[in-house]
């Protein structure tokens, strides 16, 4: 354990904080860190001078929950932070931090959200509390006491606390707040306002101060595209087929989501394998070669799994998953634009993870441009151009001495050249669409979920339009349509349902019809004759280890 958390080992923190630490990637503690963490073991009061990005939030989350008592199912922690996306990205910092150690739950408290759900998580004993410092006011009118027991409070950037004007507010909380506890401030600067609260609510505090320092990352350019959650592996497949790689490596943040994108892009025929804590060191040199000589083109890997992963012919880095700082997105991305080449960067951001955009554009010094999802027309261009450049090198081998076989195959087929290209041409793009209204078919519809969005779910206003767009198409002549739970949010894409169908089914494939995918659910056309005794050979079929269960679909 100690090896592989370096020298975070020396820092006297808790073993399981230790375990978790490996467990969420970091590898050394960043300066702020070495500086701060013994500090906060030792008990004393602290001001940091550090600029959001340095790493400060592990720097007081990791001394912190070493010291508090698990057992107590009561406050004892309190981080204040000024905005709600800053409480909820420190809260889910301390739940990495926590993970190893039982019985330990964190609350995040911020308005715009319902306080029931909030008084409960403290009722129920959360023993820490990330909030902003208006929403916690609220809670102090109904329960004065509900801080009586916090032994570490952190003020995280409070001088953007008091640029918002929560002044007042820190005023009503630090008076409901027992004076025996041990506080620590972080700010980026020190105006006199700030000394002012030290002066009047620390007691001798140390300083540590960390001078910014601008990353820059040569060779390599970002992009970033905005995306919900659980629309990342459909997002992956559609710039997939629109960057031209040569070796790529994924980041994510999960060891089943090495397994689960991996078996995504597999499906699709990339040459790709996943990296994880559970993958053996002999069968992680092996994945690290083929990628080297080209036996594999994608790795989807964990930051853990990935140390000392350096591969020259890595043109993309693809964050499907935001790292935890900016210095492991650095970190990340530094495996591209190697040895002179030029690189790129590609990172999905969900709506949440705006604020961490900002930081790692602001700690690097530079900006990740924003790209659009490729549509159906941009993913055709793409096939073809890649058709076009494979088959370019072919037709120019003066080596090729295929004639006599052309002359029998046209002779034996009864057909012409042009139909024999015809047909060599399907097999050669079997599986694949290369019409534009094929191309629509295979692709779910992305857009981004808003209000109206909800409505519509909700069946309020709009809910007609949404369901007369998403309707059914018409049936094909001869066919019955039938349902699978399996949709978009599963990573299904027409073709594995198509190639399930047909591997068990023993059916031909223009025996199908039409394949509609879904959010949740997917449809399929297929004959009509011998329905039920189709139905029973896909009784056990799997698509992706989940179970196919097609039944016939009633329409109302």
């Amino acid at each position: 354990m100690q090896q592989d958390v370096g020298s975070f080992a020396t820092l006297g923190l808790h073993p399981s904080v230790l375990a978790a630490i490996t467990a969420v990637g970091y590898e050394e503690p960043s300066p702020i860190q070495i500086q701060s963490i013994p500090l906060i073991m030792a008990g004393h009061d602290m001001i940091g001078q550090a600029q959001t990005g340095t790493g400060k939030t592990a720097a007081f989350a990791l001394p912190i929950l070493s010291r508090i008592d698990a057992e107590r199912r009561e406050p004892q922690v309190l981080v204040l932070a000024p905005t709600r996306e800053l409480a909820l990205q420190v809260a889910t910092s301390f739940e990495s931090f926590a993970k190893q150690l039982k019985g330990v739950n964190v609350v995040a408290i911020y308005g715009g959200a319902p306080m029931g759900p909030q008084l409960k998580a403290i009722r129920q004993g959360a023993q820490v509390i990330v909030a902003t410092p208006g929403r916690l006011v609220d809670h102090l009118s109904r329960n004065g006491g509900m801080l009586s027991t916090v032994q570490f409070l952190v003020l995280d950037e409070a001088d953007e606390m008091l640029k918002l004007g929560f002044m007042d507010d820190l005023e009503v909380i630090f008076n409901a707040m027992p004076d025996a506890r041990q506080t620590v401030l972080f700010s980026a600067t020190l105006p006199a306002s700030i000394r002012g609260i030290a002066e009047k609510h620390l007691r001798n505090p140390q300083q540590v101060k960390i001078a910014s320092k601008t990353q820059t990352v040569a060779r390599i350019e970002q992009a970033h595209l905005m995306v919900h959650a659980d629309q990342k592996i459909n997002a992956v497949l559609r710039l997939l087929e629109v960057e031209d790689f040569d070796a790529m490596i994924g980041f994510v943040r999960t060891k089943q989501a090495t397994l689960d994108i991996a078996a995504a892009l597999e499906a699709k025929g990339y040459k790709v394998a996943a990296l994880n804590g559970d993958i053996a060191q002999n069968q992680r040199e092996r994945v690290i070669d083929s990628l080297k000589d080209g036996r594999l083109n994608i790795v989807i890997a964990t930051d853990v799994a990935a140390r000392g992963l350096d591969v020259p012919r890595i043109t993309h880095v693809f964050n499907i998953d935001m790292p935890y700082d900016p210095e492991s997105y650095v970190h990340r991305i530094g495996r591209t634009g190697r040895a002179g080449r030029d690189g790129r960067a590609l990172l999905l951001v969900t709506p949440r993870e705006r604020r961490m955009l900002q930081v790692i554009e602001r700690v690097t010094g530079q900006k990740v441009a924003e790209i659009l999802l490729p549509d159906a027309k941009v993913i055709l261009q793409a096939r073809v151009r890649r058709l076009t450049q494979d088959m370019a090198a072919r037709v120019k081998d003066k080596d090729n001495h295929n004639t006599e076989l052309l002359t029998q195959l046209t002779t034996d087929l009864d057909c012409n050249v042009e139909q024999l290209a015809l047909a060599l041409l399907a097999k050669v793009t079997e599986g694949q669409a290369f019409t534009l209204a094929g191309v629509e078919r295979e692709q779910p519809v992305m857009a981004p979920r808003g209000r109206d969005d909800r409505n519509r779910r909700d069946g309020r206003e709009g809910g007609g339009e949404r369901r007369e767009r998403r309707a059914p198409l018409a049936l094909s002549e001869g066919k019955v349509r039938c349902r699978t739970a399996l949709g978009n949010r599963d990573g299904v894409a027409a073709r594995n349902l198509l190639g399930a169908i047909l591997n068990e089914g023993g059916l031909s494939r223009d025996a199908i019809g039409r394949i509609q995918i879904r959010e949740s659910f997917s449809l399929v056309e297929l004959p009509e004759e011998g329905l039920e005794r189709l139905l029973g050979k896909l009784k056990d079929t799997r698509v992706g280890g989940k179970p196919l269960k097609l039944r016939r679909y009633r329409e109302d």
